[in-house]
């Protein structure tokens, strides 16, 4: 996507479905008012044309690739919570939106689109208390034996016992949303919208592939890198 200047929403969404998220987060509609420019529909919401020009523009950028099994557990963690958590909790009601309005609109003719709101409910339940117990429970845990090995002080357990039950607990729980966003994957035909399917019922699909994508990544730091790591930690702590 080159140039944005004298196009109209509609036009740049037709381009590239993932500029619609960047116009819902605005408010400007990409649907049946999309037909005039992105300049002008700035206008109308008093926004930052250069800002959301700017945004739009760099909506494909790959994300760069980094060695996380040489960071730091508490470096990791803070990454863990500032990038994907921090993604979770933006994208869960911005698909929520779309997954509502589809559901309302196209529910009757694709009856999937009704199972898929469903279980993205589920999704975003189980997940906002699944982060809750990672920031207030073992995330804090981890650092603290960081700090018990930095100091050279003794471990005593904490009340949940060892490092192993909520790290199970968290695998579980990953385990129990992979599950479901398989079944998601499987009723969108893998995030392929309908040839005839609206710009929102487009967006649903895409930002849920999207979601899926940054899960894997997710799940894949924690369980693959943290949480070895971390029993590995807890365990030479109680040897010493």
């Amino acid at each position: 996507m080159n140039t944005i200047d004298n196009k109209t929403v509609a036009e740049v969404v037709a381009e590239n479905i993932k500029t619609a998220h960047i116009f819902k987060k605005f408010g400007i509609d990409f649907c049946c008012g999309g037909g005039i420019t992105i300049e002008k529909a700035c206008q109308k919401k008093n926004l930052d044309f250069s800002q959301i020009k700017e945004e739009l523009l760099n909506v494909d950028e790959a994300p760069k690739a980094y060695n996380y099994n040489s960071w730091n557990l508490d470096f990791l963690i803070d990454h863990i919570i500032n990038v994907h958590h921090s993604y979770v909790k933006e994208s869960i009601p911005l698909i929520l939106q779309y997954s509502n309005r589809v559901a309302e609109v196209h529910g009757h003719h694709f009856t999937e689109v009704i199972e898929i709101n469903k279980l993205f409910n589920e999704v975003a339940n189980e997940l906002y208390s699944h982060l809750q117990k990672e920031e207030n429970v073992l995330f804090p845990y981890i650092k603290k034996l960081l700090h018990i090995k930095n100091e050279e002080q003794p471990l005593s357990l904490p009340p949940f016992g060892n490092i192993n039950n909520p790290i199970a607990m968290m695998e579980s729980e990953h385990e129990s949303v992979g599950d479901i966003f398989k079944e998601i994957a499987r009723l969108t035909n893998n995030y392929t919208p309908p040839q005839e399917a609206c710009n929102t019922f487009r967006a649903l699909y895409s930002k849920l592939d999207e979601f899926e994508q940054d899960l894997h990544q997710h799940i894949h730091l924690e369980n693959n890198i943290l949480h070895p790591k971390a029993k590995q930690l807890e365990k030479d702590l109680l040897v010493n």
